[in-house]
């Protein structure tokens, strides 16, 4: 088991495209299952490569729904469909989301209801989900850090500028800066909303 130190917004991995895998070996295998590892440790509900430091489309998540279907599973280089976003104000609570790599903050953020999200397995075997609701969320929240996009991104203008501030107290927003998921205490006691 590998747990590896998570980073902070402001470092240049979190807000750079993540290059395609083009080698489906024990190497990437060993990444998924870190990946994981870390995940668990953190907790979260997902967590993708750049996250951890490495560049490569990579995204892991493990989520159990409220009848109590676990769903979880790795990607490979994906690619995703997503229905149009919904309109109207956004539920502070139902919509609210959290990300490791901004630990302890969360804000509603506007998402697709549903996608499509295609790729391969870590044995280069096609992948093809559809999901909705949180899931979803899930799959759009990895998916956007695969393209050097965070959450705090996606805010409206009012919320974006409150996380600023936020982000600018804690002394973060520079190159760097991680937390170690187990050590540092920082989600582990906080489950308002789930993290990815």
């Amino acid at each position: 088991m590998t747990v590896h130190p998570i980073r902070i917004t402001g470092d240049p991995v979190l807000h750079t495209p993540a290059s395609p895998v083009t080698t489906f070996d024990s190497e990437l295998h060993a990444l998924v299952q870190d990946l994981v590892d870390t995940m668990h440790a953190a907790p979260g509900v997902g967590l993708a490569a750049p996250q951890i430091g490495v560049g490569l489309q990579v995204f892991v998540w493990e989520w159990e729904d409220d009848d109590g279907v676990l769903h979880a599973g790795s990607i490979v280089n994906p690619k995703m469909t997503t229905a149009q976003r919904k309109r109207g104000k956004l539920d502070p609570d139902a919509d609210a989301e959290g990300c490791l790599s901004a630990p302890d903050l969360r804000y509603p953020t506007r998402r697709s209801h549903s996608v499509v999200l295609q790729g391969f397995t870590p044995d280069q075997v096609p992948f093809h989900q559809e999901a909705s609701g949180w899931l979803a969320r899930i799959f759009q929240h990895e998916f956007d850090h695969l393209r050097g996009t965070l959450y705090l991104d996606r805010l409206s203008f009012r919320a974006k500028m409150q996380a600023r501030r936020e982000i600018r107290d804690a002394g973060w927003a520079s190159p760097g800066l991680s937390w170690m998921p187990g050590v540092d205490d920082f989600e582990g006691s906080h489950h308002d909303a789930e993290e990815a």
